[in-house]
């Protein structure tokens, strides 16, 4: 079984009430369990490495066959998943979209006709709503359980199983899933029926595309008043103007690097369900809708590979400045 690798985008989720029963803390586990994780890139690595380390039998797949090899050597077990998708107890998919997902679980290798009745997927795609009800539906007529789980907090958090994990589904679903969200999360928020967690994360997308775009914008509006990125991230991070992504992302542009630890070509794809959705809900978003035509501003001019900080050269290009790193 093969899936797409992706970089996903490092995101942070608001804190939690330590008295809600819907708030899941991460919790010592005593049994293994057979899993597999689909989609080894950044997040999913990972998250597979994770429940490797927690004790489990961990089988890995992805579209590249290197990172395959990298997981193997580093203790995952060899073969192909669909040779063993019967034995498995829980499969986790960590792709882009819901393309990828519906194909992983219901192409012409898909692992869900073959998994045991009573087994669980772990769906970690940014998808619609919609998406994730059908998706469920039709796992459940195979017999499986599903959690619409989408992830947050970014590949450094996904190496260490301290994610947050926005998740909804039955009750079943989360108890056996457990093994796996014990040793990929550190907080599991449990959000209803499935859906729940693909809404939350669309809110959390939301947020963190205009926030990222707003920083790009708020760092070059301070350039071309004699503030230079450096200062800007010395002031700002101790201000009220200050947001968790403003203090990620903006060290990214002051040191020239836009390595892609989230590429920009990631949100078009997120803010745009967070529009389609929105549509759907007669809803208007006008700063949705800026940010990301910012961010296909930024894929237009060939960045889409690049962090998605470089969404502000589409401002620097605009006013005629020169970031760091750039002659």
């Amino acid at each position: 079984m093969s899936t797409r690798s992706i970089i996903h985008q490092e995101l942070s989720c608001p804190r939690w009430d330590p008295t809600s029963n819907n708030v899941e803390r991460k919790k010592s586990m005593t049994t293994a369990a057979k899993i597999a994780v689909i989609g080894l890139g950044a997040m999913g690595y990972g998250m597979a490495k994770s429940c490797l380390r927690a004790g489990h039998e961990v089988w890995g797949a992805d579209i590249s066959p290197d990172p395959v090899e990298r997981f193997r050597a580093d203790g995952g077990q060899p073969g192909d998943i669909q040779d063993v998708a019967e034995t498995l107890d829980i499969v986790v998919v960590s792709v882009l979209n819901a393309d990828q997902t519906s194909a992983v679980l219901f192409g012409p290798d898909g692992v869900a006709c073959s998994m045991k009745k009573g087994s669980v997927v772990i769906a970690c795609a940014t998808v619609a709503p919609d998406f994730a009800r059908e998706m469920a539906s039709r796992c459940n007529e195979r017999g499986l359980h599903y959690l619409d789980a989408p992830i947050s907090g970014g590949a450094a958090k996904s190496a260490k199983g301290q994610l947050s994990i926005m998740a909804a589904g039955s009750d079943e679903a989360f108890e056996v899933a457990s093994p796996a969200l014990d040793a990929m999360a550190e907080i599991v928020f449990r959000l209803g029926d499935v859906g729940a967690g693909s809404a939350m994360k669309a809110v959390n997308q939301l947020l963190a595309g205009v926030h990222i775009a707003a920083m790009a914008e708020a760092m070059t509006f301070g350039m071309t008043q004699g503030v230079s990125p450096e200062k800007f991230l010395e002031v700002i991070p101790q201000c009220a103007g200050t947001s968790w992504m403003l203090e990620n992302r903006g060290p990214h542009i002051a040191a020239g690097d836009y390595t892609p630890l989230s590429q920009v070509n990631i949100w078009p794809k997120d803010l745009g369900i967070v529009l389609d959705i929105a549509r759907d809900a007669k809803f208007s978003a006008p700063l949705t809708a800026a940010a990301l035509q910012q961010f296909l501003a930024a894929a237009g001019m060939g960045l889409g590979g690049e962090d998605d900080a470089a969404v502000a050269k589409v401002y620097a290009r605009n006013a005629s400045l020169n970031l760091p790193g750039e002659e």
